[in-house]
């Protein structure tokens, strides 16, 4: 969730001890998430957001833009891990592969770890999340050092306007749509994606919480069918995201692309040699099962109707 809106609580710069972080936001109103503090290790505003990294109590150091949690160094692998593989094992032979936003480096890590994988292109806005990332988060960012990555920073609508039909696979790691990202949730960016995508491509984008946006997410499953013949919607459990679920918003310009079987099974061994600890193949089909309040209202197949 590269980005986003918010206001922090406590704590501000230099405060720490037994202090609390707590997160607030329009988008999730009447609720808040909290950490306690130990140390606040960065507070700076860059060019374009409030930057911040604390040290928690219980879930390692955490990144925060705009008084939005963006990672823990706890739970962030489950998020990381799905948002890169669900389309990475659905599609046949995904050499190229772009990257929006994921300026904590969590996606990439996951991204180049894929064997199919050839070149990774990432574009990030922000060079201060880059660098405070690899200074504060070196677990997540250790795959900005990797050879198969180009990076760009910069403006990702641009980039796509003059790579078109580049790219195998598309992921969108963005912030909720307040500000900034708010147009990442529209249909000219996935217009702008599929364009930028090659023939059978498959694009996969941070897809907000089944318990608070089912709104937006019927919206987004409406327009993606008019642009893909496929479109699907998946969901991991992480804790520091509101109400402690993220979704996945996943499109494939293949028509018989069926995300939930996925075209490469990881075998035990590969998901150890990868250091997974969050996605398998067995997961991977579990996470579009929707519970039924969603299913009746969000995104389904067969209710075309939306």
């Amino acid at each position: 969730e590269e980005g986003g809106g918010g206001s922090a609580g406590s704590p501000g710069p230099g405060q720490g001890g037994d202090g609390w972080f707590t997160e607030t936001c329009t988008l999730w109103p009447g609720q808040a998430m909290s950490l306690q503090v130990e140390e606040v290790l960065y507070h700076q505003k860059s060019k374009f957001q409030d930057v911040m990294v604390f040290k928690s109590k219980t879930y390692g150091n955490v990144l925060v833009l705009d008084g939005v949690i963006q990672c823990t160094e706890r739970d962030e692998f489950s998020y990381q891990e799905m948002i890169a593989n669900l389309p990475l094992c659905c599609h046949p032979c995904p050499k190229k592969v772009l990257i929006i936003g994921g300026g904590d480096g969590g996606v990439l890590r996951e991204v180049v770890k894929h064997p199919l994988v050839e070149s990774v292109v990432q574009c990030e806005i922000d060079e201060d999340v880059i660098n405070v990332s690899k200074k504060y988060l070196p677990g997540m960012a250790n795959g900005f050092f990797s050879p198969k990555l180009t990076l760009n920073v910069g403006d990702g609508f641009e980039f796509m306007k003059q790579n078109q039909d580049a790219f195998d696979v598309i992921i969108t790691d963005s912030s909720d749509p307040v500000g900034p990202a708010e147009s990442l949730f529209k249909e000219s960016y996935y217009q702008l994606m599929k364009t930028a995508l090659r023939d059978g491509g498959i694009l996969c984008c941070q897809g907000e919480c089944q318990w608070l946006h089912l709104e937006l997410i019927k919206e987004m499953y409406s327009f993606s069918k008019t642009l893909f013949p496929v479109v699907d919607y998946a969901y991991c459990t992480i804790p520091t995201y509101p109400s402690g679920q993220i979704g996945f918003m996943l499109c494939s310009k293949n028509p018989v692309t069926n995300f939930r079987e996925p075209v490469r099974e990881l075998p035990k061994e590969e998901v150890e040699n990868m250091k997974l600890k969050y996605y398998n193949s067995d997961v991977h089909r579990a996470a579009f099962v929707l519970p039924e309040f969603a299913r009746k209202v969000s995104a389904r197949p067969f209710m075309c109707s939306l």
